[in-house]
C-alpha cells in the first residue's frame, strides 16, 4: 500500500481526523494540566503526575473494561469516549481541591483505556493484513506533527491566557472529535457477539498473555517506554519557562523515526530494529546526568524519541501472533499497558526528583530502561518473526 492508497480506503481519513483532534486536545490539555499543578504545589511529583496520571487508570481499565473494546459498536463508542473528554476536561478548568482535580484525572483515564482499542482495533480491521503498519505509522506521524503544533499552540495559550484557558480549548477539540466521529464513521456492528464484561476482560487477558511470544512482546511495548515517558514528564520541573520547546522536539523525534521505519526499512531491517531503537530511546537521557541547557536538552529529547518507532515494529509482530477476533482487544490491552506503565514511570521519576532532583531522576531513569531493554533484548531477536499466528 501507498499513503495516497491508505486514505482512499473508506473510513480512514474520518479515523484519521477523529484521531488528530484528540491528540491536540490530549497534548494541550496535558501541558496545561501539569503547568496548572507546578504553579500550585511547587512539586515535579505532582506536576508528573496531572500529566500523566489518568494512564495509571488504564491498569484497572486493562482488567475491566477492555473487553468491551470489541463488543461494542466502534462508532458510538468513539462519540462517547470523546463527549466523556470533552466534558471531563471542561471541568479540569474550574476552581477546584486538588484531589478533586486528580478524581476527574482518574475517571477520564479508565474511560481512555477503552478508547485505544477500540480505535485501533477499527484501523486493524479497515486496513488490509498488510497495511496496518504503514496506517499505524501515519498515525504516529500524525501524532508527532499534532504534538509538536499542539505542545506549541499550549504553551501560547497559557502564556497568553492561562492553563485554565488552554483547557477549555482543548475541551473544545474533544467536542469537534466526538462530531466527526458522529458524522463521518460508518455504522459498523460490534466484531465479537456477547456483552461486554469483567470476566470476559479477564478471559481474553489470560488467551492473550499464555502464549509466551505474545507476552514477551507485551513486557517490551510496555516498560523501557513507560520509563522513558517518566523522563518525559519531568520536562516541566527540568525547565518550567521551555518545557513546551522539550515536549515539541521530543514529538518532532517520534516522528522522524516513525517516518523512516516505516518508509525506509523493509521486513529484513525490521526484524533487527527493534532492540537499537528502545537502546536508543534511552541514552541520550543518561546525558542529562551533566544538566545541559534547554537547547542541548531539546536536542537529546529528540534524538532519544526517534526510538519510540520500536513499538511501531513490537506492533506489527503482535498482529502477526494474534487471531483477527481478538484484534480490538490484544491492541487496547497493548495500549492501556503501556499507557498505565507511563503513568506508572511519571510516579516513579516524580517521586526520585522530589528527593533528588530532575536530572538526577531523569538519568535513573533512563539508566532503568537500559536494563529492562537488555534484560529483554533475547526474546525480541529476528527468530521471532516467524511465529504462527495463533491464540
Amino acid at each position: 500500500m501507498t499513503y495516497g492508497s491508505l486514505f482512499r480506503t473508506p473510513e480512514f481519513t474520518p479515523l484519521f481526523l477523529t484521531s488528530s483532534a484528540q491528540v491536540a486536545a490530549q497534548t494541550m490539555s496535558g501541558l496545561a494540566l501539569g503547568t496548572l499543578v507546578y504553579r500550585a504545589t511547587d512539586s515535579p511529583l505532582l506536576s508528573a503526575l496531572a500529566m500523566f496520571g489518568p494512564s495509571l487508570a488504564q491498569v484497572l481499565g486493562a482488567t475491566t473494561l477492555l473487553s468491551a473494546a470489541d463488543r461494542l459498536p466502534p462508532r458510538a463508542t468513539m462519540t462517547g469516549t470523546a463527549l466523556a473528554f470533552a466534558a471531563g476536561t471542561a471541568l479540569l478548568a474550574l476552581p477546584a481541591p486538588l484531589w478533586t482535580l486528580f478524581a476527574v484525572i482518574l475517571a477520564l483515564g479508565l474511560v481512555a483505556s477503552l478508547g485505544g482499542g477500540v480505535r485501533w482495533g477499527l484501523l486493524n480491521e479497515i486496513l488490509p493484513e498488510d497495511g496496518y503498519i504503514l496506517g499505524r505509522s501515519v498515525f504516529n506521524m500524525m501524532n508527532g506533527v499534532t504534538q509538536i503544533t499542539g505542545y506549541a499552540t499550549g504553551g501560547v495559550l497559557i502564556a497568553l491566557l492561562s492553563p485554565r484557558g488552554a483547557l477549555l480549548t482543548a475541551a473544545a477539540l474533544y467536542a469537534t472529535a466526538a462530531a466527526v466521529a458522529r458524522l463521518t464513521l460508518t455504522a459498523r456492528p460490534p466484531r465479537v457477539t456477547g456483552r461486554p464484561s469483567v470476566r470476559a476482560t479477564w478471559h481474553t487477558n489470560r488467551t492473550l498473555l499464555s502464549a509466551a511470544p505474545r507476552r514477551h512482546l507485551y513486557l517490551a511495548l510496555w516498560l523501557p517506554n513507560g520509563l522513558i515517558v517518566g523522563c518525559e514528564s519531568l520536562y516541566v520541573s527540568y525547565a518550567p519557562a521551555h518545557a513546551g520547546l522539550l515536549f515539541a522536539c521530543a514529538a518532532l523525534g517520534m516522528l522522524t523515526g516513525d517516518v523512516a521505519v516505516a518508509r525506509l526499512a523493509g521486513p529484513v531491517l525490521r526484524a533487527r530494529l527493534g532492540v537499537p531503537l528502545l537502546l536508543l530511546l534511552a541514552a541520550p537521557y543518561l546525558l542529562f546526568a551533566l544538566r545541559p541547557g534547554p537547547p542541548v536538552a531539546a536536542a537529546l529529547a529528540a534524538l532519544a524519541s526517534v526510538g519510540f518507532a520500536a513499538s511501531l515494529l513490537q506492533q506489527e509482530r503482535l498482529m502477526a501472533l494474534t487471531p483477527p477476533e481478538l484484534a480490538g482487544h490484544a491492541l487496547g490491552l497493548h495500549s492501556s499497558g503501556m499507557l498505565a506503565a507511563q503513568g506508572t514511570g511519571a510516579a516513579l521519576a516524580g517521586t526520585l526528583a522530589q528527593l533528588t532532583s530532575p536530572a538526577t531522576a531523569m538519568t535513573a531513569t533512563a539508566a532503568a530502561s537500559v536494563t529492562v531493554t537488555l534484560a529483554l533484548a533475547r526474546g525480541l531477536g529476528p527468530v521471532r518473526l516467524s511465529a504462527p499466528r495463533t491464540g
